[in-house]
């Protein structure tokens, strides 16, 4: 199963989901919170929010009915083994059991904890390594062919968040290793999609300042503050700022203590 993407079942490289319409939405909700059960209300909102059917417990059971439907027709079983073993009633609700299939959010999770556990340990070759493969399970944004309700666009922006911050992570463990030339033009796209992120605008500081680029890195600065102050009224965290002022001044070994990316020796000048 992949949600990290668009929603497919995937056997042998071929997807094998034709489900449609708002079935195909119930899914990718019951999915998003495997391995618990979703409740009916849950399930309700997701699809109709504030204007259900009149008829919505039917209508819910008729979605429910036709993807079970769809499972089974899939998969080659009966429609009554779908119910017992896959998409289960329980408990004023549904969940949804993988049983032994794979599951790229499932896998995602559990490479990004190995890196940020490598992170914590210091190493930052093999946290590069995991968190380069917890990435590229995405295949676009996730549930990208897929109408978002109310529930479904909470769950996709937490999951778009986590996708930044294990990018963050990543980056992080490239600056420490001294590839801060080689993160420019990555991190100078990533802070126009994301204007209001300061550890990406630190990040990108720091690659240029690494990199010879001194000015250039205390005008991102300059921007980062400026956005923060005419959007959302706020100003640059501490951090930040102070990395600005150590730019500024020139004191390189204070802005690696204070961001955080020391450069390992031997790999300083790259």
């Amino acid at each position: 199963m992949r949600v990290l993407g668009p929603l497919s079942l995937r056997r042998e490289g071929e997807d094998l989901l034709r489900v449609v319409g708002k079935p195909r939405q119930l899914l990718a909700l019951l999915l998003l919170n495997v391995p618990h059960r979703v409740s009916t209300g849950s399930l309700v909102t997701e699809l109709w929010d504030d204007l259900p059917p009149r008829s919505v417990t039917t209508t819910l059971q008729t979605h429910v009915f036709a993807l079970r439907g769809e499972f089974a027709r899939t998969l080659g079983v009966p429609r009554e083994q779908v119910a017992r073993d896959l998409l289960q009633t329980r408990d004023g609700g549904y969940r949804f059991d993988l049983g032994g299939a794979s599951f790229d959010l499932t896998e995602f999770h559990r490479l990004r904890a190995s890196g940020q556990a490598l992170v914590a340990a210091g190493d930052a070759l093999g946290a590069g390594r995991v968190l380069s493969a917890a990435l590229h399970l995405w295949q676009g944004p996730a549930l990208l062919d897929i109408d978002h309700g109310r529930l479904l666009r909470a769950c996709v922006a937490e999951l778009d968040k986590s996708r930044v911050d294990t990018l963050v992570l990543l980056l992080g463990t490239r600056l420490r290793l001294g590839a801060h030339r080689e993160v420019l033009s990555e991190l100078a796209r990533l802070v126009v999609r994301h204007p209001h992120h300061e550890e990406l605008h630190a990040q990108f500081m720091v690659a240029l300042y690494r990199s010879g680029y001194r000015t250039r890195a205390l005008e991102v600065f300059d921007g980062l503050r400026r956005d923060l102050r005419d959007e959302l009224g706020v100003a640059p965290s501490p951090r930040v700022s102070r990395l600005w002022h150590l730019m500024r001044v020139a004191d390189t070994e204070a802005v690696d203590a204070t961001c955080g990316y020391e450069t390992p020796l031997g790999q300083q000048g790259r």
